[in-house]
Protein backbone atom coordinates (compact mmCIF):
# COMPACT_ATOMS: atom_id res chain seq x y z
CA UNK A 1 0.00 0.00 0.00
CA UNK A 2 1.46 3.63 -0.85
CA UNK A 3 2.28 6.07 2.36
CA UNK A 4 -0.18 9.20 2.04
CA UNK A 5 2.27 12.33 2.95
CA UNK A 6 0.58 15.66 3.58
CA UNK A 7 2.11 18.86 2.54
CA UNK A 8 0.39 21.95 3.55
CA UNK A 9 1.98 24.52 2.14
CA UNK A 10 1.25 27.44 -0.24
CA UNK A 11 0.60 27.36 -3.99
CA UNK A 12 2.96 28.25 -6.88
CA UNK A 13 1.25 28.40 -9.77
CA UNK A 14 4.49 28.54 -12.06
CA UNK A 15 4.91 24.87 -10.56
CA UNK A 16 8.47 24.94 -10.26
CA UNK A 17 8.09 25.76 -5.72
CA UNK A 18 5.38 25.00 -3.06
CA UNK A 19 2.46 22.41 -3.14
CA UNK A 20 3.32 21.59 -7.09
CA UNK A 21 6.89 21.01 -5.93
CA UNK A 22 5.88 18.77 -2.91
CA UNK A 23 3.46 16.86 -5.29
CA UNK A 24 5.85 15.77 -7.88
CA UNK A 25 8.42 14.82 -5.63
CA UNK A 26 6.25 12.70 -3.11
CA UNK A 27 4.87 11.13 -6.21
CA UNK A 28 8.27 10.48 -7.59
CA UNK A 29 9.36 9.05 -4.25
CA UNK A 30 6.50 5.99 -4.86
CA UNK A 31 3.89 7.60 -2.10
CA UNK A 32 0.45 9.23 -2.55
CA UNK A 33 0.20 13.07 -2.26
CA UNK A 34 -2.67 14.66 -0.11
CA UNK A 35 -2.26 18.37 0.08
CA UNK A 36 -3.65 21.52 1.74
CA UNK A 37 -3.13 25.13 0.86
CA UNK A 38 -1.95 28.15 3.02
CA UNK A 39 -1.74 30.64 0.70
CA UNK A 40 -2.53 31.16 -3.01
CA UNK A 41 1.03 33.15 -4.34
CA UNK A 42 0.99 35.14 -7.65
CA UNK A 43 4.83 33.94 -8.60
CA UNK A 44 7.28 32.33 -11.34
CA UNK A 45 10.74 32.17 -11.57
CA UNK A 46 11.26 35.88 -11.24
CA UNK A 47 9.27 36.86 -8.40
CA UNK A 48 6.27 36.84 -5.94
CA UNK A 49 4.01 39.61 -7.01
CA UNK A 50 1.03 39.36 -4.32
CA UNK A 51 -0.68 36.49 -2.32
CA UNK A 52 -4.38 35.57 -1.11
CA UNK A 53 -3.69 33.93 2.37
CA UNK A 54 -5.98 31.15 3.80
CA UNK A 55 -7.69 31.78 7.01
CA UNK A 56 -6.98 29.34 10.00
CA UNK A 57 -11.29 28.33 8.94
CA UNK A 58 -10.25 27.33 5.54
CA UNK A 59 -7.05 25.65 6.12
CA UNK A 60 -9.02 23.48 8.78
CA UNK A 61 -11.53 22.74 6.50
CA UNK A 62 -9.42 21.12 4.08
CA UNK A 63 -7.04 19.27 6.21
CA UNK A 64 -9.78 17.53 8.44
CA UNK A 65 -11.70 15.38 5.68
CA UNK A 66 -8.16 14.35 4.59
CA UNK A 67 -7.42 12.65 8.03
CA UNK A 68 -10.77 11.24 8.64
CA UNK A 69 -10.55 9.24 5.05
CA UNK A 70 -6.66 8.75 4.81
CA UNK A 71 -3.76 6.89 7.20
CA UNK A 72 -1.31 9.76 6.87
CA UNK A 73 1.94 8.11 7.01
CA UNK A 74 4.78 11.77 6.51
CA UNK A 75 3.67 15.35 6.65
CA UNK A 76 5.71 18.62 5.73
CA UNK A 77 4.66 22.27 6.43
CA UNK A 78 6.39 24.91 3.65
CA UNK A 79 5.20 28.30 3.71
CA UNK A 80 3.12 29.34 6.50
CA UNK A 81 2.30 33.21 6.21
CA UNK A 82 0.18 34.58 9.06
CA UNK A 83 -0.16 34.08 12.66
CA UNK A 84 -3.13 32.53 12.16
CA UNK A 85 -2.54 29.65 9.84
CA UNK A 86 0.85 28.97 11.83
CA UNK A 87 -1.43 28.74 15.18
CA UNK A 88 -3.58 26.23 13.26
CA UNK A 89 -1.08 24.19 12.14
CA UNK A 90 0.14 23.36 15.08
CA UNK A 91 -3.44 22.58 16.75
CA UNK A 92 -3.84 20.34 13.89
CA UNK A 93 -0.64 18.67 14.32
CA UNK A 94 -1.56 18.25 17.92
CA UNK A 95 -5.04 17.45 17.78
CA UNK A 96 -5.24 14.78 14.45
CA UNK A 97 -2.59 12.42 15.90
CA UNK A 98 -0.48 13.66 12.44
CA UNK A 99 3.13 11.99 12.40
CA UNK A 100 5.51 14.66 13.52
CA UNK A 101 5.91 17.04 10.35
CA UNK A 102 9.10 17.91 8.35
CA UNK A 103 9.00 21.84 8.95
CA UNK A 104 10.82 24.17 6.37
CA UNK A 105 10.90 26.95 7.67
CA UNK A 106 10.31 29.26 4.47
CA UNK A 107 11.11 33.24 5.07
CA UNK A 108 11.78 34.17 2.09
CA UNK A 109 11.72 33.10 -1.73
CA UNK A 110 14.27 32.79 -3.91
CA UNK A 111 14.01 36.05 -5.40
CA UNK A 112 14.02 37.47 -2.10
CA UNK A 113 10.43 38.33 -1.61
CA UNK A 114 9.42 37.81 1.97
CA UNK A 115 6.55 35.06 2.81
CA UNK A 116 6.18 35.06 6.35
CA UNK A 117 5.61 38.14 8.78
CA UNK A 118 7.29 38.19 12.15
CA UNK A 119 4.39 37.50 14.14
CA UNK A 120 4.13 34.45 12.71
CA UNK A 121 7.64 33.45 12.84
CA UNK A 122 7.77 33.95 16.33
CA UNK A 123 4.75 31.39 16.75
CA UNK A 124 6.63 29.19 14.20
CA UNK A 125 9.29 28.66 16.53
CA UNK A 126 7.56 28.47 19.50
CA UNK A 127 4.41 26.28 18.50
CA UNK A 128 5.45 23.99 15.85
CA UNK A 129 8.82 23.70 15.95
CA UNK A 130 8.59 21.04 19.61
CA UNK A 131 6.03 19.08 17.19
CA UNK A 132 8.62 18.73 14.15
CA UNK A 133 10.37 15.66 13.22
CA UNK A 134 13.21 17.61 11.89
CA UNK A 135 13.39 21.28 10.80
CA UNK A 136 15.02 22.15 8.10
CA UNK A 137 16.55 25.70 7.29
CA UNK A 138 18.58 26.97 4.40
CA UNK A 139 21.60 28.87 5.64
CA UNK A 140 19.97 32.80 5.62
CA UNK A 141 16.89 31.38 7.32
CA UNK A 142 19.13 29.94 10.10
CA UNK A 143 21.00 32.84 10.95
CA UNK A 144 17.29 34.70 10.97
CA UNK A 145 16.26 32.30 13.54
CA UNK A 146 19.59 32.58 15.71
CA UNK A 147 20.75 35.83 14.81
CA UNK A 148 23.86 33.72 14.13
CA UNK A 149 26.44 35.02 10.96
CA UNK A 150 27.04 31.02 9.13
CA UNK A 151 30.38 31.59 7.30
CA UNK A 152 31.92 27.91 7.95
CA UNK A 153 31.28 24.20 9.01
CA UNK A 154 31.34 25.32 12.59
CA UNK A 155 29.39 28.35 12.44
CA UNK A 156 26.31 25.10 10.92
CA UNK A 157 27.12 23.69 13.95
CA UNK A 158 26.07 26.12 16.46
CA UNK A 159 23.40 26.82 14.44
CA UNK A 160 21.89 24.28 14.83
CA UNK A 161 22.22 23.72 18.17
CA UNK A 162 20.75 27.00 18.64
CA UNK A 163 17.53 26.05 16.36
CA UNK A 164 17.49 22.97 18.39
CA UNK A 165 17.59 24.57 21.48
CA UNK A 166 14.25 26.30 20.60
CA UNK A 167 12.63 23.14 20.78
CA UNK A 168 13.68 21.43 17.38
CA UNK A 169 13.65 17.41 18.19
CA UNK A 170 16.18 17.69 15.05
CA UNK A 171 17.41 19.99 12.15
CA UNK A 172 18.74 19.62 9.10
CA UNK A 173 21.13 22.81 8.03
CA UNK A 174 21.38 23.31 4.44
CA UNK A 175 24.65 24.83 3.08
CA UNK A 176 23.53 24.75 -0.49
CA UNK A 177 23.66 29.24 -0.49
CA UNK A 178 26.97 29.15 0.79
CA UNK A 179 28.46 26.40 -0.69
CA UNK A 180 31.45 26.02 2.19
CA UNK A 181 35.07 24.59 0.86
CA UNK A 182 33.49 24.17 -2.87
CA UNK A 183 31.13 21.53 -1.37
CA UNK A 184 27.10 21.48 -1.02
CA UNK A 185 27.14 20.66 2.58
CA UNK A 186 24.32 19.87 4.99
CA UNK A 187 24.35 19.10 8.83
CA UNK A 188 22.03 17.15 10.58
CA UNK A 189 21.86 17.69 14.71
CA UNK A 190 19.63 14.67 15.81
CA UNK A 191 18.07 14.29 19.52
CA UNK A 192 20.46 12.29 20.04
CA UNK A 193 23.33 15.32 19.77
CA UNK A 194 24.55 13.77 16.88
CA UNK A 195 26.06 15.70 14.56
CA UNK A 196 26.11 13.51 10.91
CA UNK A 197 27.53 15.64 7.39
CA UNK A 198 25.69 14.96 3.95
CA UNK A 199 28.61 15.90 0.81
CA UNK A 200 28.15 16.45 -2.39
CA UNK A 201 30.11 18.34 -5.46
CA UNK A 202 28.65 21.69 -5.30
CA UNK A 203 26.67 22.14 -8.98
CA UNK A 204 27.15 25.45 -10.46
CA UNK A 205 23.63 26.24 -11.79
CA UNK A 206 22.92 29.73 -10.56
CA UNK A 207 19.75 30.44 -8.86
CA UNK A 208 17.56 27.18 -8.44
CA UNK A 209 13.70 27.19 -7.93
CA UNK A 210 12.01 25.24 -5.65
CA UNK A 211 14.85 23.74 -4.26
CA UNK A 212 14.41 23.86 -0.08
CA UNK A 213 10.13 22.66 -0.93
CA UNK A 214 11.89 19.47 -3.43
CA UNK A 215 13.85 18.41 -0.30
CA UNK A 216 11.49 18.38 2.81
CA UNK A 217 8.64 17.02 0.55
CA UNK A 218 11.80 14.10 -0.35
CA UNK A 219 12.09 13.69 3.21
CA UNK A 220 9.13 13.60 4.37
CA UNK A 221 8.24 10.88 1.63
CA UNK A 222 11.13 9.43 2.91
CA UNK A 223 9.85 9.18 6.66
CA UNK A 224 6.49 8.08 5.12
CA UNK A 225 8.32 5.16 3.53
CA UNK A 226 9.90 3.93 6.68
CA UNK A 227 13.15 5.55 6.76
CA UNK A 228 15.45 6.33 9.56
CA UNK A 229 16.13 10.21 9.94
CA UNK A 230 19.38 10.06 8.48
CA UNK A 231 18.44 7.42 5.45
CA UNK A 232 15.87 9.72 4.30
CA UNK A 233 18.19 13.02 5.08
CA UNK A 234 20.77 11.02 2.42
CA UNK A 235 17.96 9.54 -0.10
CA UNK A 236 16.26 13.16 0.05
CA UNK A 237 19.90 15.30 -0.48
CA UNK A 238 20.61 12.67 -3.74
CA UNK A 239 17.12 13.44 -5.02
CA UNK A 240 17.85 17.01 -5.16
CA UNK A 241 21.34 16.93 -5.72
CA UNK A 242 19.91 14.66 -9.00
CA UNK A 243 17.35 17.34 -9.92
CA UNK A 244 19.40 20.13 -10.11
CA UNK A 245 21.95 18.47 -12.82
CA UNK A 246 19.58 17.81 -15.05
CA UNK A 247 17.31 20.78 -14.39
CA UNK A 248 16.33 22.34 -17.63
CA UNK A 249 16.40 26.01 -18.26
CA UNK A 250 12.80 27.38 -18.20
CA UNK A 251 11.76 30.97 -17.73
CA UNK A 252 13.73 34.24 -17.03
CA UNK A 253 14.77 33.81 -13.28
CA UNK A 254 16.13 30.86 -11.08
CA UNK A 255 15.87 27.52 -12.32
CA UNK A 256 13.15 25.38 -11.14
CA UNK A 257 13.80 21.89 -10.88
Amino acid sequence: MKAVVLSIAGLDPSGGAGIVADIKTIAAFGCFPAAALTSITYQNTTGVFGAEHQTARSLRAQVEPIVQDLNVAGAKTGMLPTAEIVAEVARLFAEENLPAPVVDPVVVATSGDVLIDDAAFEILKRDLFPLARVVTPNIPEAEKLTGLSIQTEAGMRDAAAAIQQLGARAVLVKGGHRHIDAQALDILLTENGIFTEFRTDYINAGEVHGSGCTLSAALAACLGNGMNLEEAVSAAKKYVTDAIRNATRLGHGAMPL
